[in-house]
């Protein structure tokens, strides 16, 4: 493996000549960043910022910069290799390893897919009208068609840069409408743990450092077509990309702290945070929320979906090409499971988010282990092994990693 992996390795780790627009090469890093801000995201950021403030600011930038960390050495083993993560782990590891990789990522993608159903429909429903259950049908019908489409990537593409866009928009002029204090953003800037915070700093940290988001970074690349000859500028897409998903945390959160925190409200859904701009701002600040809820929860349906699909696929050695029909179907079984379970439950029920971080307890930590040992393989990586800084970085970004670990494993079997 080692030869055929090192023999794809250029001495030349910068841009191709003849270089392309920077638009047309974009796409793996905010694919990445639009399936990681889920509905789930916002509602934690838009509850810190009602109870907290602007006092967790330097948390999510801390947060996003280990996300970034692990997602640009993604992007460098994707670039490196021909080969995808999860064979090089079935190589270097086993079958059985292989196996448990793929298993457990689709098993925790699974598992939170309902919550993107629920926010599709609800996003939908709050500005066109109809019921929610509706919604919720027409958006899983809706993604499951795009599976059948020519070119699945070029699409999925396309619309998660839509979607991004539509979030950014929706929510900077949400922010913009809030009028914030800038003292109070810059004030957030200084790490303080506020009293009774740290439910909230635990949660947001396991929702934005997403492993194995992170690690599907390496198949989109190669589903891109990139080779090493991208690595400078595969590189400065991943830091853009996830960049970008810091960038709406931290406005949702401002947003939150100038509306809710002042008038003492509180949020438990991102669609409350929704309506709360209501009566401040008239009906289309909230419609202009919605819209960036629905991107944030449509993105997330169908990129979480693809995760968990390809990579059930890959690990039991059965492809791992988004075109592949075993991969399609698994991307599919996702999306109805998904939308199945929020008709039934109205969202993820608690046994199935206890189940889902159980199942993270042991995989996520074991995938930022592997994409470690994989990041420092001198005869995998060529030119594109890790510095030290960003193994300084990684290692940090474990420890906390392990830690949200330890904190599972006390609220599951101990509380």
């Amino acid at each position: 493996m080692e030869k055929e992996v090192q023999k794809n390795v250029s001495v030349n780790v910068g841009m191709p000549s003849g270089k392309k627009s920077l638009l047309k090469n974009l796409g793996p890093a905010f694919i990445t960043s639009a399936l990681v801000l889920g509905p789930g995201s916002l509602t934690l950021s838009s509850k810190i910022g009602a109870i907290h403030g602007n006092q967790l600011i330097w948390m999510v930038i801390i947060t996003v910069l280990f996300m970034m960390v692990y997602t640009e050495m993604s992007t460098r083993i994707g670039l490196a290799t021909k080969l995808s993560f999860i064979d090089v782990v079935r190589q270097k590891w086993g079958k059985v390893t292989a196996i448990f990789v793929g298993v457990g990522a689709f098993l925790v993608t699974a598992s939170f897919q309902a919550g993107n159903a629920v926010g599709s429909g609800l996003a939908a429903s709050s500005v066109v009208g109809l019921s929610t259950t509706f919604w919720m049908i027409v958006m899983t019908l809706i993604a499951v068609a795009l599976l059948f489409l020519k070119s699945f990537y070029k699409v999925l593409e396309k619309l998660m840069l839509g979607l991004v866009l539509l979030m950014l928009v929706s929510f900077g002029l949400t922010v913009i409408l809030a009028k914030p204090s800038f003292g109070d953003i810059f004030a957030g800037l200084i790490p303080t743990v506020p009293s009774g915070s740290m439910p909230l700093i635990i949660a947001m940290s396991a929702t934005s450092f997403s492993v194995v988001g992170a690690v599907y970074q390496s198949y989109l690349v190669q589903e891109k077509g990139w080779t090493a000859d991208y690595a400078k500028h595969g590189v400065r897409e991943s830091y853009l990309g996830i960049f970008i998903l810091g960038f709406i945390s931290v406005i949702i959160m401002i947003a939150a702290a100038a509306v809710l925190k002042p008038q003492g409200l509180q949020v438990n859904s991102a669609a409350e945070m929704g309506a709360a701009l209501e009566p401040l701002y008239e009906n289309w600040a909230t419609v202009m929320f919605m819209l960036g809820l629905f991107g944030a929860s449509f993105s997330s349906l169908v990129g979480n979906a693809t995760i968990g699909g390809a990579m059930l696929s890959d690990g039991l050695n059965l492809g791992r090409k988004l075109e592949t029909k075993s991969v399609r179907s698994l991307i599919m079984l996702v999306m109805v499971f998904g939308t199945t379970v929020g008709l039934i439950f109205g969202g993820s029920p608690i046994n199935m988010i206890i189940f889902a971080q159980a199942i993270t307890i042991i995989v996520v930590p074991f995938i930022a282990i592997a994409i470690l040992l994989i990041a420092n393989n001198k005869e995998i990586m060529g030119a594109l092994k890790n510095t030290l800084w960003k193994n300084i970085v990684g290692v940090a970004g474990l420890l906390v990693l392990i830690l949200l670990a330890i904190n599972n494993i006390k609220n599951i079997f101990f509380s």
